[in-house]
This record gives structure tokens, C-alpha cells and sequence, in this order.
């Protein structure tokens, strides 16, 4: 694709980020066929070639209007094109670099700058987070039910191991994930626990930098990077092996400090080396031996596991999860289509709730076409949104594997 870049972004890094992804695609559009809003809508600016159109546009000084902003705030970032592209296209990264552009010339209406300021102020704030969510499971009761489903209920914490082996590795706990489910870190302890492997918390480590990232905040989001970075790099030192991560959202977005912060001097080594040695947990056990670890006698051995997007597409691996499970014995069931996003996609569900509840039924019939027992992931953000609406229980699939609390 040939471009002419305006002159406020021609020499910019990001202009030329933009440049190089733009003159990569060839129009082929093979990534029509694996977009779930494209499926969808069947309308070729919802997909990711015509998307791809509206940033050039952008990026060449044409005229971006409301409408171009709204075809790109319905991509999920699902990265399901990227997997599909012939040519390598890196469209997440495009469709990012589009957003902040747009946003700079199309003023969004009150109510959405309240939503979108609303979710930065919150989400990415582990304690602010963890009140409001609090605050709501006491209400949840007294709510009508269309708001209460949306509403997880309460987990039980479960204690860390505490027994202290030569190998450590860090640990990612997130903004959201110890309010909505503090088992699943304790589980992924327990586990490399008996591999020999401890799981050490580090302070001051909080938000990937994801949601402010995708809400076209960049600067904010570089900001959490930046406070990760600074709260990892003296366990690294000190001789962790690797940083953990166990929602495949925030795995996705670690892995990609170093490209983010390349031009940042005085962080751009230590973000290529943090994102150098962050692994997904499905990555950690799969090059352990793992003849030691069985499934919890409790669990249903028939289940049907959902792969979130940014596992398979944001950090290709697709299929680790399910040949582990496997191995240990799970029967997995058939899940059609199952390169589909389930609609969660971070803020996505709060933001395009239309779009996002009709992706969430479609990957419900799916996941329950084989008649599982159980529905098992790999995200936080899918397991919530899928426990919205399933009438079948929903894990974290590392939870299968930790002894009864």
C-alpha cells in the first residue's frame, strides 16, 4: 500500500511505525474472514482492510470524521486478522497508533469522555477497584438482575505456599484480578510450587498499562509501564528467573513494553528485557516437567476450553494450553470457530455492550456445543464475562490444578 503521510506525523516515530505496517498490507483481505465484527455487521469498515483505510486517511491529513472514530472503536483488538494475515501486518499495533490520531481530531460526545475517564480513573487502580467492586457485590442483592448478572460474585482467597525454593520467578497481580479472583495467582503459586518454583509478589506493581493504552491514553499507560519496569528490575537482578503473568490480556501487553518504550532512553533496555522474560503460565509449564501435577480431584474432567485472543493471537499460542490439559488427562470438547473473540476485550464490554453480548452468545452456543462440564480460560477479563452468562461454571484453567484449598 503506497502512502503520503501529513506532515504533524511524517517524522515521527509513530508516523513511521505507521508507514511501514501501511506499505505491508497488499489488500488481500483474507483478514475479512476471521473478524468477529466483520461476521457480524458484514459491512467492509468494520472489518480490518477497511479500517486500515480509514487510519491511512488519517495519518495522510484527509478528513476523519465521527464515523471513521466509531469503525474503529468497534475493532476488539482481537488480533484474529494478524493470525490470518499472509503478510504479517501488524494491525493491533496500526489500529492503536489510528485511535490516537482520530482522537486528536474528533472530539468525542460528554457522555463518552465521562465513560472512557471514568474506566481510566478506576480500573487500573487495584484498591479504588476493589471498593467499587465490594460496594457492589453488598448491593447485588437489592439490584434489578439484567445489572446484578454483570456483577461477579465473591471468591475465596486461598494462602500462598510457604515454602521458599533457590528458583523464584515474579508474579503480575493486576488492577482487577485480585478483587475478582485472588485464587487464581495462589493457584498458579501452588502449582510451581511443586515444580520447585517460587512465586514471589512484588509491591508497587499494579496495571499492565493495557486499559490506558487501548483508551487512547498513551502517556498515562507508559506511565504503569514505567512503575512495573522499576518494581521488577531488582528482583531480576537479584536473580528471578521470569515474570509470570496469568491473564493472557496483560501477557500480550508486557511482551510489548519493549517496542512501546523504545524511545523512552533511559527505559528502553530494561522494557526489552522485561518483555523478554514474561511468560504466560501455560509458556512456564510447558517446559517443566509436569508428571508431578495432576488435576484437582474435584474438577470435572469433561470441559471446554475457551482460548482468549490475546493468547492465541496476541502471543501466538494457540494450542499450549490445551495439549497441557490434555496430557493431564481433560477431555476437551469440540468449540467451533474457535478463533472468535467472546466480546470481552478489556473495556470493550462496557463500551460496545451491543456488539459485546452478541459476540458472547455466539461463543457460549460454541463452547457448550460439546457438552461440557466446566468452561475453562486463560484471561480474567473472559472468565467474568463469560460467568455473566453461562449456566456452566467458568475457571481459570491453572485453578484446575491446585489442591483443595
Amino acid at each position: 500500500m503506497q502512502t503520503q503521510l501529513a506532515d504533524f506525523i511524517k517524522n515521527t516515530p509513530q508516523g513511521r511505525e505507521a508507514d511501514a505496517i501501511l506499505r505491508s498490507c497488499v489488500h488481500c483481505g483474507f483478514c475479512t474472514a476471521t473478524c468477529p465484527t466483520y461476521q457480524l455487521l458484514g459491512d467492509e469498515l468494520d472489518g480490518p482492510r477497511g479500517r486500515i483505510y480509514l487510519i491511512k486517511e488519517a495519518v495522510e491529513g484527509q478528513t476523519v470524521s465521527r464515523k471513521t472514530q466509531q469503525h474503529l472503536d468497534r475493532c476488539l483488538t482481537c488480533r484474529a486478522c494478524e493470525t490470518t494475515c499472509p503478510s504479517g501486518v501488524r494491525y493491533g499495533r496500526l489500529v492503536d497508533i489510528g485511535r490516537e490520531v482520530v482522537a486528536t481530531k474528533v472530539a468525542r460526545p460528554p457522555r463518552e469522555r465521562l465513560a472512557r475517564a471514568a474506566l481510566r480513573t478506576l480500573l487500573p487502580y487495584r484498591r479504588r477497584f476493589t471498593i467499587l467492586l465490594r460496594l457492589g457485590q453488598m448491593l447485588s442483592p437489592f439490584l434489578p438482575s439484567a445489572i446484578k448478572r454483570d456483577i461477579p460474585p465473591r471468591s475465596k482467597a486461598r494462602p500462598w505456599p510457604t515454602a521458599l525454593h533457590s528458583r523464584k520467578m515474579l508474579v503480575l497481580e493486576g488492577c482487577v484480578q485480585p478483587a475478582l479472583a485472588p485464587e487464581i495467582n495462589a493457584s498458579t503459586a501452588w502449582v510451581l510450587d511443586q515444580l520447585g518454583i517460587s512465586l514471589v509478589r512484588t509491591p508497587y506493581s499494579g496495571c499492565c498499562g493495557a486499559i490506558n493504552h487501548h483508551l487512547s491514553a498513551p502517556q498515562s499507560a507508559l506511565d504503569f509501564m514505567r512503575q512495573n519496569i522499576d518494581a521488577w528490575w531488582p528482583q531480576l537482578e537479584s536473580g528471578a528467573e521470569a515474570i509470570v503473568v496469568t491473564a493472557s490480556g496483560c501477557g500480550a501487553m508486557i511482551k510489548e513494553y519493549g517496542s512501546l518504550l523504545a524511545e523512552d532512553p533511559v527505559y528502553r533496555e530494561k522494557a526489552a528485557k522485561i518483555a523478554e522474560l514474561t511468560r504466560d503460565i501455560s509458556e512456564i509449564l510447558a517446559q517443566e516437567d509436569c508428571s508431578l501435577l495432576t488435576p484437582s480431584p474435584h474438577v470435572p474432567r469433561r470441559i471446554a476450553f475457551q482460548s482468549p485472543c490475546t493468547l492465541q493471537h496476541g502471543q501466538q499460542l494457540g494450542g499450549v494450553v490445551e495439549n497441557i490439559l490434555q496430557e493431564a488427562g481433560f477431555d476437551l470438547t469440540e468449540v467451533p470457530d474457535p478463533h472468535l473473540c467472546c466480546g470481552s476485550a478489556g473495556t470493550y464490554s462496557l463500551l460496545q455492550r451491543d456488539l459485546s453480548q452478541r459476540l458472547l452468545a455466539n461463543k457460549l452456543s460454541a463452547l457448550e456445543h460439546g457438552h461440557p462440564q466446566l468452561i475453562a480460560t486463560a484471561n480474567i477479563g473472559c472468565l467474568t464475562h463469560l460467568q455473566s452468562q453461562s449456566s456452566l461454571p467458568v475457571k481459570h484453567w491453572i485453578t484446575l490444578f491446585a489442591p483443595p484449598p
